[in-house]
């Protein structure tokens, strides 16, 4: 899943000489640019003690306390990834090439001030932001250009300078949420740069501010982790020799609802469930590959799991959920699987699917989480007439499925397939794949479009499907 943070405050800072080439602009303030800066400009000046060197960084802040308070909630789990997200701006200006730009987090408060002016740098500080010299009111850094931890850092590469800056900053984060005080990033070049040794200009790289006017490219700190749900009960195999053991495991889910919210079962809170497995509910109990009966615990408040192992022939199973192992041990639920055996082919299996997406609505409100449900089937699948008349077509789901989302309008990625994290990858239960999506991350009073990448093993690559689903947000005025 993902989860996008807005900053609370930015600014660039830089020492550049003004257009008479005698008076740095130490003093500006441009905090309510739309625009953020980076550049190094090497040799403008020449004197006694060499050539000169001009440099703009840029500072920008997130708000800990939302992060903190949302891992509190579990809304996002602990060990997640997070990424410093700015995005390109285009200028008519020179552009660098080759650089790097290295990420620090910094060491003490700062304002961010009410300046707007990047290219005259007429608008001084006058104590009420942050500049080269000063930090916060008539406060100064201990070293002009800003103090910083010089651990830990990160650093990107950009070849042709038009690349946005998408960085793993998962360290810096979790040294904020472990004590060390948040007072955001500081993105500039590498010393070896700005001082002179490299004795090349790098100018100008831009970034869009969190003011900008175009909502997809303002900053972010960009949350990412793996949470997907593969309940089993709708994806079963019986143990096979064609298969190794670990992928004979089937893994199955229990929800515990109690007046529509999630509670864990007294009796078992946080310790163990166990799971039996019969030909039908009342019928003869099963003897499983591992522990009979399988062991399970709690995955998360009311949810409990339970990786369970058979062989078997039948076309069917009841899976009972009880308290202990003991005779007579209190029974929480019983559940139906249909079992699935593993064959081998011939030939890869191709992604010719159709997919529909489920119990869509033509309008979802921009305050709140949604999910969306896919039927999928492959496509020359023929049901007969008793299938057709007497129940409804089966769903198939799948373990590598990732989703993409972008803004019709204008064709813009909002969220890629991420393949890395795995924040993208659809989960299952019985009633298909599905991802969950939080539509605060969404201008609202657009519409979007929802596309859907599996991976093929006979490509050993994501293979795009053909389905598209559009989706409009809007904001809840009631």
């Amino acid at each position: 899943m993902i989860k996008r943070y807005k900053p609370t405050k930015d600014n660039t800072i830089s020492n550049a000489f003004d257009s008479s080439l005698v008076t740095r602009a130490v003093s500006a303030s441009m905090g309510q640019a739309d625009i953020l800066e980076n550049f190094s400009i090497y040799g403008q000046v020449s004197s006694s003690d060499g050539f000169s060197t001009e440099e703009a960084r840029i500072l920008i802040e997130f708000d800990l306390t939302e992060i903190q308070a949302d891992i509190t909630n579990k809304i996002v789990p602990a060990g997640s990834s997070y990424f410093l997200r700015l995005y390109n701006a285009e200028h008519g200006n020179t552009n660098p090439v080759d650089f790097n730009l290295q990420v620090n987090s910094i060491n003490g408060a700062w304002d961010e001030g009410y300046g707007l002016d990047m290219d005259d740098y007429s608008d001084l500080s006058y104590g009420t932001g942050s500049n080269w010299i000063k930090r916060s009111g008539n406060t100064s850094w201990t070293a002009a250009g800003g103090d910083v931890h010089a651990s830990p850092a990160a650093t990107q590469a950009f070849s042709t300078g038009l690349e946005d800056l998408n960085l793993d900053v998962t360290t810096q984060v979790q040294s904020w949420i472990d004590g060390r005080t948040n007072n955001g990033f500081m993105v500039k070049l590498p010393t070896s740069v700005t001082d002179g040794t490299t004795q090349r200009s790098f100018y100008t790289k831009k970034f869009f501010a969190r003011g900008s006017e175009f909502f997809y490219k303002r900053p972010v700190l960009e949350v990412r982790w793996n949470s997907t749900i593969q309940d089993d009960r709708i994806n079963f195999y019986a143990s096979s020799s064609l298969a190794p053991a670990a992928d004979n495991l089937n893994t199955l889910y229990l929800y515990n609802y109690h007046r529509g919210q999630l509670t864990n079962i007294p009796a078992i809170g946080t310790g163990p469930i166990y799971v039996d497995l019969y030909d039908k509910a009342g019928g003869n109990k099963f003897t499983q590959c591992i522990d009979t009966p399988a062991t399970g615990g709690l995955a998360e408040t009311g949810i409990y799991t339970a990786s369970v192992c058979l062989t078997t022939t039948s076309a069917s199973l009841a899976d009972v959920w009880r308290s202990s192992d003991a005779t007579g041990a209190k029974q929480y639920h019983t559940g139906s699987i249909t079992v699935k055996t593993a064959t081998a082919l011939a030939f890869a299996p191709e992604n010719d699917l159709v997919v529909s997406c489920v119990g869509s609505q033509e309008n979802y409100y921009s305050k709140s989480t949604n999910r969306f449900y896919f039927y999928i089937r492959e496509k020359k699948w023929s049901p007969n007439i008793f299938t057709t008349a007497t129940s409804s077509p089966t769903t198939e789901v799948y373990e590598n499925l990732h989703y993409k989302i972008t803004r019709l309008v204008t064709d813009e990625t909002v969220f890629d397939y991420d393949t890395t994290t795995n924040s993208t990858l659809l989960s299952y239960d019985s009633k298909g794949n599905f991802f969950d999506l939080d539509l605060t991350m969404l201008e609202p009073n657009y519409t979007y479009l929802i596309e859907l990448a599996l991976h093929s093993v006979a490509t050993k690559t994501f293979e795009q499907l053909s389905f598209k689903h559009k989706f409009r947000v809007v904001n809840n005025e009631y």
